[in-house]
């Protein structure tokens, strides 16, 4: 079976990147990043692709309206021949051409369990400071498909974190940061193994390999 490519898409530090690239470099993961893009400059998740001879490219989206950003991203991604696109902390918004060209083919991960404190305005600290608002006993992580809504596509897996009475919405966040860095890459190697099947809004974990 060919190597599965994989593409990047960030907007900050790059630590989920950088649980991909471990995960890749230790043999967990079969495959290889061929692209890592950033949507603002000078963010140091590119720092970290060129580290580790990834090709790294700014699409910056200032300047441009969403149809342009999203025509550039597609057109980068198609070049780059990739497989499976993975939205590490990226804050722009992919369009419908994206996301029909990549069905099924996009994950996301989102800082809370889904359908908790998610979908427009939720994302960053903002998604903490709710959760801690709201005093809910458990957030987490969630990783998910990308479709045409926001934070509404099939749940791929998902890990509970604590919250407790004494957290704010920086401790909590660190804790559910540490679930992240496990949660994408083992999402990335179920993909890249063939164990994930999509039935309507069900995500199936099939058996290592037969699809089933």
């Amino acid at each position: 079976m060919p190597q599965k490519v994989i593409g990047v898409l960030v907007s900050g530090t790059g630590s989920n990147l950088q649980a991909i690239i471990d995960a890749i470099e230790s043999g967990t993961i079969d495959a290889r990043i061929a692209l890592v893009i950033a949507d603002r400059p000078g963010v140091f998740a590119l720092e970290r692709a060129e580290k580790h001879g990834i090709k790294a490219l700014c699409i910056d989206r200032k300047g441009k309206d969403a149809a342009a950003l999203n025509a550039a991203i597609l057109e980068a991604l198609d070049e780059a021949g990739v497989d499976l696109v993975v939205l590490a902390g990226f804050l722009s918004i992919l369009d419908a051409r994206v996301v029909a060209r990549y069905k099924n083919a996009i994950m996301n991960i989102h800082p809370a369990l889904i359908p908790s404190f998610c979908g427009e305005g939720y994302y960053g600290m903002r998604v903490h400071e709710a959760a801690v608002r709201y005093g809910v006993k458990v957030s987490g992580a969630t990783v998910h498909f990308v479709d045409e809504g926001m934070d509404t596509g099939p749940i791929i897996l998902q890990e509970c974190v604590n919250v407790y009475h004494t957290d704010d919405a920086h401790t909590l966040a660190e804790r559910v940061l540490e679930a992240e860095h496990k949660l994408l890459p083992e999402a990335v190697r179920l993909f890249v193994n063939g164990c994930i099947r999509v039935e309507g809004r069900r995500v199936i974990i099939c058996e290592e390999g037969n699809g089933r």
